[in-house]
């Protein structure tokens, strides 16, 4: 059996490794959408859409962005045929993730998920109730947001 303080160094590890892996999948998308400066930013109406992206013209908004014939929306969660969205280019790439408060939010959903699981770890592993609140709340309240604005 673990000891006191064996219990609370394992389960400190365990949610320090939850968020982590949170924030690692978050960033993937929302370095796109949040560090925009030098970024091709733009809209691009959606004429398209498959099992896993939609696609649509691209109208540069930024300077020295380029007008493209086709660009694939990345997740096609509350994207609509007909609908123009603002996006960021990746660079090198002809593909692009949604801009402004409702990309930025949906970038970090998965935060979302890791704060809410960690808040179960940190009440029944560490015993620290108020944490756990905290903790949850922050990863309701972000997904509920996401939810709302995407």
């Amino acid at each position: 059996m673990l000891s006191a303080a064996g219990r609370v160094a394992a389960m400190g590890v365990v949610t320090a490794l939850i968020l982590i892996a949170g924030v690692w999948a978050s960033w993937g998308t929302a370095q796109y959408v949040m560090l925009t400066k030098g970024r091709e930013r733009g809209t691009v109406e959606v004429t398209a859409c498959g099992e896993r992206s939609c696609s649509g013209p691209y109208t540069p908004l930024s300077p020295g962005s380029v007008a493209r014939a086709s660009v694939a929306v990345e997740d096609t969660v509350a994207v609509e045929k007909g609908r123009t969205y603002t996006v960021v280019v990746k660079p090198g790439q002809d593909s692009a993730v949604r801009s402004g408060p409702a990309g930025v939010l949906y970038a970090w959903v998965p935060l979302g998920g890791a704060l809410l699981l960690a808040s179960v770890i940190v009440a029944g592993g560490l015993r620290r109730t108020r944490a756990a609140w905290v903790l949850a709340g922050s990863g309701f309240a972000l997904l509920t947001a996401a939810f709302v604005t995407v």
